[in-house]
């Protein structure tokens, strides 16, 4: 994608988010929380490189996230699976 598309889509959505009466505030928001979706996403649901390519504290991220009320599924049941591993392997 060119410069020149991403800044004519970038137009027509502000366009119609300002036509819809979405403040400021929202629509950062909003943005900031796809944004960072797209970046755990294509990180596999790892925070700390989301982090790192966000070019963000690994604490930053996750205040973020979960001030913006993102669940992140990916990460979550990659914790449960290691807690699980855990307690199947220790021993009493």
């Amino acid at each position: 994608m060119t410069q020149n598309s991403l800044k004519g889509q970038l137009v027509e959505i502000v366009d119609e988010l300002v036509q819809q009466g979405v403040t400021l505030e929202q629509a950062r928001k909003e943005f900031e929380k796809q944004f960072i979706l797209a970046s755990i996403r294509s990180n596999d649901g790892n925070l700390c490189r989301s982090a790192r390519s966000l070019g963000v504290h690994r604490n930053t991220l996750r205040n973020k996230v979960s001030n913006l009320g993102i669940v992140n599924e990916a990460s979550s049941s990659r914790l449960g699976a290691r807690r699980s591993a855990r307690r199947f392997n220790s021993r009493p």
